[in-house]
């Protein structure tokens, strides 16, 4: 469950805390439809767009109320395929089962990885300290959890603007 692996470094919360798949969550919508890859002349414009995207989605993310539905969409505007499937089904859950979440994650660091015919990456630090996630029984992070989370982040170029793909824990061997 979640007893906040927070793969999602705050997926929320980053919550992509990569929950398994819920039926509570309702149907996602059809992944979005990559436009072309970078070349090499666009990296720069490319990691400059993931970090923009990922960015607008960590402030999307701090303004989200579990109890309204509502202020999820602005941050599935931002996401698709495996990370809008995970963070539908974490959100979802997580207002279904009455959690609350209140503090704010706050990016302390971007690293430009890679550019690829499957997107952008970017190694990302979030501070999550302020972040706090409670279930009926109390807090729902785990008392080991890092302040600070690494992700690796991949987005893709739609033809509906960057959207994030894919989350990962970062295993570049650096640490935040």
């Amino acid at each position: 469950m979640l007893r906040l692996r927070y793969r999602f470094a705050a997926a929320t919360v980053l919550l992509a805390a990569a929950l398994s798949s819920s039926a509570c969550a309702g149907p996602s919508p059809a992944p979005a439809t990559p436009s072309g890859s970078p070349t090499p002349a666009s990296d720069e414009e490319a990691f400059r767009a993931a970090e923009a995207t990922y960015r607008a989605y960590v402030d999307a993310l701090n303004a989200v109320d579990l109890a309204d539905p509502t202020t999820f969409e602005p941050v599935f505007a931002l996401l698709s395929e495996d990370a809008l499937r995970q963070t539908s089904d974490s959100l979802n859950r997580m207002r279904d089962e009455g959690w609350s979440v209140s503090g704010l994650s706050i990016v302390t660091s971007t690293t430009d990885t890679r550019v690829s015919e499957q997107g952008a990456e970017i190694a990302v630090c979030v501070d999550v300290s302020e972040v706090l996630i409670s279930d009926a029984d109390g807090s729902a992070v785990e008392t080991e959890r890092p302040d600070v989370q690494g992700l690796e982040v991949r987005s893709v170029e739609t033809d509906r603007g960057w959207k994030i793909v894919e989350f990962s824990s970062r295993d570049d061997g650096e640490t935040c």
